[in-house]
């Protein structure tokens, strides 16, 4: 293995990260009121989402930087985009998204857990 595999294998892809820093550069040339709204939609999601797949992540924050260019290039009001709960919107967004999340390890774990004190009972 390769130093360059090896940091990836720890750290994730330096495409990935080349791709998401791209698609962070679009958001952040958005012209107001849009680079506001996108930016808080894209921390929100980094926060939330617990996306651990950097594939996926990638590809959902270019469709974010997507949605937010499609909505200035059109003049579209941001609460058309978000509507009236942001929160409902950002949550609905990033449900289509599946990958590997943070929370998928410890479900496993707990699964596992409680299935080796079911066999211990026995």
């Amino acid at each position: 293995m390769t130093v360059a595999n090896w940091i990836e294998s720890i750290a994730g892809s330096f495409e990935q990260k080349k791709q998401y820093k791209r698609h962070s550069a679009r958001i952040d040339s958005l012209p107001e009121p849009y680079d506001t709204a996108a930016k808080a939609v894209l921390r929100y999601l980094n926060y939330s989402s617990g996306l651990t797949d950097g594939a996926t992540l990638v590809t959902m924050v270019g469709d974010l930087a997507d949605l937010w260019e499609r909505a200035a290039l059109d003049g579209t009001p941001v609460r058309e985009i978000v509507g009236d709960d942001p929160v409902d919107f950002a949550e609905t967004f990033v449900r289509a998204y599946t990958g590997k999340h943070w929370i998928d390890k410890e479900r496993a774990r707990l699964t596992e857990a409680i299935e080796n004190a079911e066999r211990e009972q026995r």
